[in-house]
């Protein structure tokens, strides 16, 4: 099923296509309805809900995180709340119908864990909305790989190197998941992650591998972010844009490091920071930030007293905004990255002497 939006308040258009998982938006479009080429900032409301309907990790006592090296930013090691109730959910869905395209269900554990799950993965059916989710794999069966292949868009798995990793992956694809992994990268993960792309040493029939930027949050370590000047960081990106048989991608705060490394990569591709102007985050306890890593919640609402919508147009959402809308401002290449991550400078992949 494809659908699309008509954002009329910021006059461009997107299309989504809840079995493939294709998005695509226009440019803004002028008074007779033409494409000027020119990327819209935002959308009148978030494409992409990142929804943390974990409060609490259930494996949280085992350290699964800490022992495959990652550093729960969420601080699931420490943290126990309720998770995100049913009611809750229903509301964020509901007010979200025919507004926002994909849900990504996260939090402070493994999504398919939550005591409702089969009833969150129904209501987004209800609702218009394709569900997505992140898991370690430690808690995955067969049943619930059946319920992702019926009501979602993608399954990512963390690389978290152990047999559970391999047999989460094994029981997705077995039942037809499309299925991704999730890998982490940081000081103490980038040369492996190098060895498996030079040897395409990854679990046959995925999807695609995505490599996230280890960010220093939560129990996230400052030394373990990776510097600008590390001759592996070029290396790695050069691999990512090298063939190879799988789909590899990176989120948004690896965008800075693609536009200074790569040469092949099209730049129309890349989406820099998307938080507070196409996608948010919120909290079991319906707290509403522009990113999931403002885990200090600089910048939260409260949806217990306000709509998302208000969140969304609330002056704590337009001061995150303002520093990407600011940053940079002699850079040539700065519509591409808007300053790279507004919450944490020191993970940004850049240099120039124009940044600011």
């Amino acid at each position: 099923m494809r659908y699309i939006i008509d954002d009329k308040k910021y006059n461009f258009k997107s299309a989504f296509d809840t079995k493939t998982g294709a998005y695509v938006r226009t440019g803004i479009l002028d008074e007779n309805g033409k494409d000027t080429g020119i990327d819209p900032f935002m959308a009148s409301y978030p494409h992409l809900i990142d929804v943390g309907i974990m409060g609490h990790c259930i494996h949280g006592k085992t350290g699964l995180c800490a022992k495959a090296g990652i550093g729960c930013y969420q601080s699931g090691l420490t943290v126990e709340e309720p998770n995100m109730t049913l009611e809750d959910f229903r509301s964020i869905a509901e007010q979200s119908r025919g507004k926002c395209n994909q849900f990504a269900l996260g939090g402070r554990g493994d999504p398919d864990q939550h005591e409702h799950f089969e009833e969150i993965l129904k209501i987004c059916r209800e609702n218009m909305l394709v569900p997505n989710f992140t898991t370690s794999g430690y808690g995955m069966t067969l049943q619930i790989a059946e319920l992702c292949k019926e009501y979602c868009g993608a399954v990512a798995v963390s690389w978290y190197r152990s047999k559970y990793t391999y047999s989460a992956i094994e029981m997705l694809l077995s039942k037809g998941v499309k299925t991704n992994i999730h890998y982490v990268l940081g000081k103490n993960s980038i040369d492996e992650a190098i060895i498996r792309l030079k040897g395409n040493d990854f679990p046959k029939g995925i999807n695609a591998i995505i490599f996230l930027l280890h960010k220093p949050a939560g129990q996230g370590s400052r030394e373990n972010v990776l510097d600008f000047d590390d001759p592996r960081v070029r290396e790695l990106f050069k691999l990512i844009e090298a063939p190879h048989p799988f789909k590899v991608g990176m989120d948004s705060c690896n965008v800075p490091g693609a536009i200074n490394f790569c040469t092949r990569i099209v730049p129309e591709s890349l989406d820099t920071c998307e938080g507070g102007r196409f996608s948010c985050y919120i909290g079991a306890d319906m707290i509403m930030v522009p990113c999931s890593f403002d885990q200090e919640r600089k910048y939260k609402v409260s949806l217990r007293n306000h709509t998302i919508e208000q969140a969304w147009n609330s002056k704590e959402f337009e001061e995150f905004r303002n520093i990407l809308r600011n940053a940079c401002p002699s850079c040539e290449k700065r519509e591409l990255c808007m300053g790279g991550c507004p919450l944490m400078k020191e993970i940004v992949f850049c240099k120039s002497s124009k940044r600011l």
